[in-house]
Order: C-alpha cells, then sequence, then structure tokens
C-alpha cells in the first residue's frame, strides 16, 4: 500500500516550479488553522473515543447536536450523520496527528478500537507515521515530528496539487514550505495542509471529513475579499454564541468555513 507521502512525490518537477503571481498579497490573510467537521453516527460517543483512544480534550460544542474535541488549538466538530462513509479516497482524504512515541500512540488507539491500515513504518527524510481509521470511517495519518505535535495537517487528494496549494497560499495566506525539505504543503501558523494527486480518478466529495476550516480577525471582511477576489460563497457570515463564520468554496468543491471565534480553545 502506497502512502500519501509517496504519492505527494510522484507530482513531477512542473509541482515545484516558482509562480510570480504567487508573489502578490493574499486575499485574505488566516491568522491560523481552524478546524474539521467529521460526520459520525453518534457525536458524544465519538468525543469519548477522540479523548480516550487519541488524547484530544473536550470541549463546549458550538451548538446543540454536536460535540467537540480539540488538539491544543485546533477543534475537531462532531457532527451526527446517518451512515458510515469512510473519507480514504475522498476530497479530503484524511488528517495528520502527531505524536512524541508514534508506536505507544498506535496502540493506545487499537486497544480503543481503531482499525490499523497500515503500521509504523518510517518514511525516509521525514519522519515514522502509520494509518488508522476511526470506529466512523474517519482515515487518521499518526505521525512522529516532534517539531509539530498535536494536530499536524489535513491532507486533500484533488485532480491538481500544485495549482489547490497555490490556491490556498493566494487566497488565504498560507505560507508556501517544505516539509523537512521535501513535501510541498501550505503552512497556517504550524499547521500543514497538503495536496495528493487522485490521478485519472475523479475525487469523490467529502464524507466523514467535510470541511476545512481557517481563523480570521474579520470573518465579514474576510468573506467579502474572498468574493471579490472570485472565489465561490456558499453561506454569508453568520454568528452562534461562541464563533462568528462564513462558508467559501475553493476549486476542488471543498467546503471552506472562514471562523472567528470569541473564544479560542
Amino acid at each position: 500500500m502506497r502512502s500519501s507521502l509517496a504519492l505527494a512525490f510522484s507530482w513531477g518537477p512542473a509541482a515545484l516550479v516558482p509562480n510570480p503571481a504567487m508573489a502578490a498579497e493574499p486575499a485574505v490573510r488566516a491568522v491560523g488553522y481552524d478546524n474539521v467537521h467529521i460526520r459520525v453516527l453518534d457525536p458524544a460517543k465519538a468525543a469519548e473515543w477522540y479523548v480516550a483512544a487519541l488524547g484530544a480534550k473536550v470541549s463546549e460544542p458550538p451548538a446543540s447536536g454536536t460535540a467537540q474535541v480539540t488538539f491544543g488549538a485546533v477543534v475537531v466538530t462532531i457532527v451526527k450523520g446517518s451512515t458510515i462513509e469512510p473519507s480514504t479516497g475522498t476530497l479530503i482524504d484524511h488528517i495528520g496527528l502527531s505524536y512524541r512515541d508514534l508506536d505507544a500512540a498506535v496502540k493506545r488507539a487499537e486497544a480503543a478500537g481503531a482499525k490499523v491500515t497500515s503500521a509504523p513504518r518510517e518514511s525516509p527524510g521525514i519522519f515514522r507515521y502509520a494509518y488508522i481509521e476511526d470506529p466512523w470511517g474517519v482515515r487518521i495519518e499518526m505521525v512522529e515530528d516532534t517539531e509539530r505535535l498535536g494536530f499536524h495537517h489535513v491532507h486533500l487528494r484533488v485532480k491538481d496539487p500544485a495549482a489547490t496549494l497555490a490556491w490556498y497560499e493566494r487566497q488565504l495566506g498560507g505560507e508556501p514550505a517544505k516539509l523537512r525539505g521535501r513535501l510541498d504543503g501550505v503552512r497556517f501558523d504550524g499547521v500543514w495542509v497538503f495536496a495528493m494527486s487522485s490521478g485519472a480518478e475523479q475525487p469523490t466529495p467529502p464524507t466523514a471529513i467535510q470541511l476545512v476550516a481557517f481563523r480570521v480577525n474579520d470573518v465579514d471582511a474576510s468573506v467579502k475579499a474572498l468574493t471579490a477576489a472570485g472565489v465561490k460563497t456558499t453561506a454569508e457570515p453568520r454568528s452562534l454564541p461562541a464563533l462568528r463564520y462564513g462558508f467559501v468554496e475553493d476549486p476542488n468543491g471543498i467546503r471552506v468555513e472562514i471562523v472567528r471565534r470569541t473564544l479560542v480553545p
């Protein structure tokens, strides 16, 4: 089974050619990566599982009918679904969590009911990694990256990885960088967004992992600036007691939440 890291290295030289247009000021400069939404059969049970199996911390949910856990300042909002639909192979293929002791973390997750789909192994020149699947179909890459512990990355599966990363840089101010000097991505306050190629296949819409989200200082101004830059707005800004948010869409059809929180986790 080829890892997403291996797939990422197959993008080819064209993905590494600098684009002078990327030097322009982004439409919005996000101040950090904010959250993912995952869809499960039982949000409360899933929150307990993420605490026991993966070391998350419980947080007050933003709305009734949901649950919420955090990994540092990054939020996992857990919403109710009616079926189990694995994230593997979809536009949002998996999330990444980083631990000091990968072997112990994988054993803890497996003992709690995670399915280990790829045992711990070395990605030469990068770090050790493994893949698990939670009981609701969310694919999780567990890595041993002491430079970034906790919530580590989101990995997209798209037709054009280079163009996708450029979009997150140009529209949201992601910092272009290479993980260990080898893997292209963009960073938002230390959290990585990676993109792998879906090859000839058309990736399916997000399922178990529903969206990506970025934290900003002003939601209304950010959505307005993105709209002016030609980005599709799918939900105008609105408020919940602890946050204000709106939704736009990236070129692949991925739902992108723009968030300002009253209380940062």
